[in-house]
């Protein structure tokens, strides 16, 4: 059993994630969110939803994106 790349704890529990090819071992989601989430453009938060996207770059929400200028996404139609 392989320790997590996050903490370091060795867990019976422990589950693999594959992301871009890549094998990654965590003992919890919170160590895997932290790990591989993305993160927003603005204001640095950890992405666990779907997030927004404009031109490379993510965002949490709409007034993230508003802040950097984007105007083309909205959070809900």
């Amino acid at each position: 059993m392989k320790p997590c790349e996050s903490c370091g704890n060795t867990y019976d529990k422990a589950f693999e994630v594959v992301m871009g090819g890549t094998r990654h071992t965590f003992d919890s989601f919170e160590c895997a969110i932290q790990a591989l989430a993305p993160t927003c453009a603005h204001c640095g938060v950890k992405i666990v939803g779907h997030g927004l996207e404009a031109d490379g770059a993510l965002f949490c929400c709409n007034h993230c994106a508003g802040h950097k200028g984007e105007t083309r996404l909205r959070d809900r139609a």
